[in-house]
C-alpha cells in the first residue's frame, strides 16, 4: 500500500537558516545529497520532499526503492526484489544505463551500492539517498569503511542531513522554566553553552540569558498532549575545509570540529529550539537522542 499525503519541504521542521541551505544545495547540478538516520527517522519522506521542488519537467528521474513507499507523477519507480536478484546495486547499475539527470538511491546498505551511487554523482548526476548512521558526520567513516575512496567521497558530497523524529506537542500544553536539579540532569547529555548559543541564534533567548530564564513547552496530558510529529535535524553542508579533511581519511570528531567551527547545529540544539518555541518538549528531545 502506497502512502498518500506528501510533506512538503517546508513542513519536515527545519528551522529558516537550515531550510535556505537545503534549497541552495539541491539546486546543484550534481552531486550526492544524503539522508542521515535510523529506521522510522523520516528519511525517505525528507528524500521525497526534496525530489517533490526539483525541476522534474526537465530532468529525467528514476528511483531504486525497497519498498516504495510513495507513488510520484513524472518518475520512474522501481521496487527492489532480491528474490530474483534486483538489489540495489543491480537496478542502479541499470538505471544508469538509462542515463538519468537525478536519481534516488532508497538506502545505502553495501560498498558496491555506495560506490554506483557515488560514481553516478562524479559523472554529473544528483544523487539523493539515506543512510543508517547517528550523526551526520559519522555518515562520512561509514561510508569509508564501506570501501569508498575519500577523495571521490569528498568529490561528490553536497551535504548530509541528519534526523530523527519527535512527538509534536498539541495545543493542550503548558509553560514552564527548567529548575537547577533539571539544569543539572540536562547538562550531563548536552553542552548547555551551544544550546544557549541556538536559542540566541535563533531569537527565542537574549544574549546574556541563562537556561533557567528560559520558557519551554510541556504537555497538560499525555495522551492528548502529543499530536503529530515533526523532525529534529542536523545539517552538515560538505565545505572546501570538510572536503580536505574527508580526503585525509578523517574519522567522525575531526570532521565535527571542523563543522562545528563553521557554525554547524547538533541534532540537539535543533530539538531545544523546539522545545522553546512550544513544537516539542526537551523530554521528547533527550529521548530520541539517547535512543
Amino acid at each position: 500500500m502506497y502512502k498518500t499525503g506528501y510533506v512538503g519541504l517546508e513542513d519536515l521542521g527545519l528551522l529558516e537558516d537550515d531550510l535556505v541551505t537545503v534549497k541552495t544545495m539541491y539546486s546543484q547540478p550534481w552531486g550526492m545529497m544524503l539522508c542521515a538516520g535510523p529506521t522510522s527517522a523520516g528519511k525517505t519522506t525528507t528524500m521525497y520532499s526534496i525530489l517533490r521542488v526539483l525541476d522534474l519537467e526537465k530532468a529525467s528521474c528514476y528511483t531504486v526503492e525497497d519498498p516504495v513507499e510513495y507513488q510520484m507523477p513524472r518518475i520512474n519507480q522501481t521496487q527492489i526484489d532480491s528474490k530474483i536478484g534486483l538489489t540495489f546495486s543491480s537496478a542502479l547499475r541499470s538505471l544508469l544505463r538509462q542515463d538519468p539527470n537525478i536519481l534516488m538511491v532508497g538506502e545505502i546498505r553495501d560498498g558496491e551500492t555506495a560506490s554506483l551511487a557515488i560514481n553516478a554523482a562524479l559523472t554529473g548526476h544528483v544523487v539523493l539517498s539515506t543512510l543508517q548512521t547517528n550523526s551526520a558526520p559519522g555518515a562520512i567513516p561509514r561510508l569509508i569503511n564501506m570501501k569508498v575512496e575519500p577523495f571521490l567521497l569528498s568529490s561528490t558530497l553536497n551535504f548530509i542531513l541528519a534526523q530523527r523524529l519527535v512527538r509534536k506537542l498539541s495545543d493542550d500544553k503548558e509553560k514552564y522554566s527548567l529548575g537547577k536539579e533539571q539544569i543539572q540532569n540536562i547538562s550531563k547529555y548536552c553542552n548547555i553553552e551551544k544550546i544557549m548559543q541556538s536559542l540566541v541564534r535563533e531569537g527565542v533567548a537574549k544574549k546574556g540569558d541563562k537556561l533557567e530564564d528560559i520558557y519551554f513547552y510541556k504537555p497538560k496530558d499525555m495522551v492528548s498532549g502529543y499530536k503529530g510529529r515533526l523532525g529534529i535535524y542536523e545539517l552538515l553542508v560538505v565545505s572546501e575545509n570538510i572536503r580536505n579533511i574527508i580526503s585525509r581519511g578523517a574519522n567522525a570528531s575531526e570532521i565535527l570540529k571542523q563543522a562545528e567551527q563553521e557554525g554547524i547545529e547538533a541534532m540537539v540544539q535543533d530539538g531545544f529550539v523546539k522545545a522553546a518555541m512550544g513544537q516539542t518538549s526537551i523530554e521528547e528531545v533527550l529521548r530520541v537522542i539517547n535512543e
